[in-house]
């Protein structure tokens, strides 16, 4: 069953794991991944590596070492298409290829310097985590803080059930997929969570007219979490969502703060 967790190290990595890597600002791509991509060999992987020139080591062709992992390494920079239609179709060939599963390890690089949260980069995230939760890939998103304002590594961390790295801060809890259109929230939605949360739902509302939201391992939303919930189901015009596995304290809570309005296309599902 799937569940969010830190992660000491990559070779922690388990089938259909999603992973956000907040890389060492000294750190260097692909090189402290070296034992996630040995692994492939190891267990019968295939190692999609997406970014970084260094990483071409690693190709492997058709007369490879069976030692060694197969990978196939792709440069970011000259996708025709979007990461995901990728990584899907790699995956097909390696199901056919008689391969476990995939490893995907890609380094998430902003178009600019100090560029701010973007709404394209969630959903992307979203669909990577459904594609990893259905396909059983093991998926691992490197960032680096140098790159990234803080605001935009807490939206794309929260939408990731993994971890790795140091965090300093971070929102407290993780949104995570648990079936087509449906996302288990785990741990607690707080006012220094609300904005990721927000930005979370809006993502995953772009690509469905019905979103379903597991509340059954969700410790705590306060105020400002059902505010930020409401909020962002009204940007998103023509979407609901359903709460699914509230208890009575969220569902009275959500009455009494009078969102229980069809102004606000949440249904509180028994």
């Amino acid at each position: 069953m799937r569940a969010a967790r830190t992660m000491a190290a990559l070779d922690e990595i388990d089938v259909g794991d999603h992973v956000c890597w907040l890389m060492d600002p000294v750190g260097r791509f692909p090189d402290d991944a070296d034992a996630f991509v040995s692994d492939g060999a190891l267990f019968g992987d295939k190692v999609i590596i997406i970014g970084s020139a260094g990483a071409t080591r690693w190709a492997t062709g058709p007369d490879r070492d069976p030692q060694r992992p197969a990978v196939v390494v792709i440069d970011p920079h000259r996708l025709e298409e979007s990461l995901l239609t990728v990584v899907q179709r790699e995956a097909r060939r390696a199901d056919r290829e008689g391969f476990r599963t995939v490893r995907v390890l890609t380094e998430a690089i902003p178009r600019s310097r100090g560029a701010s949260p973007s709404q394209s980069l969630l959903e992307g995230e979203l669909l990577l985590e459904e594609f990893a939760a259905e396909s059983g890939a093991m998926v691992v998103c490197a960032y680096r803080s140098a790159h990234w304002d803080s605001l935009t590594l807490d939206q794309v961390m929260c939408v990731h059930p993994q971890s790795l790295g140091s965090w300093s801060s971070g929102p407290g809890f993780r949104m995570f997929s648990t079936g087509t259109n449906c996302w288990s929230v785990d741990g607690v939605i707080d006012s220094e969570g609300a904005e990721a949360f927000a930005a979370a739902v809006r993502a995953a509302l772009t690509h469905a007219e019905t979103v379903r939201l597991r509340f059954d391992r969700l410790q705590l939303i306060d105020a400002a979490g059902m505010r930020a919930l409401a909020d962002a189901v009204m940007d998103v015009p023509g979407r609901t969502v359903h709460i699914e596995g509230a208890n009575e304290t969220v569902r009275l809570c959500w009455d009494l703060s009078g969102f229980a309005v069809p102004e606000v296309p949440v249904e509180m599902i028994p």
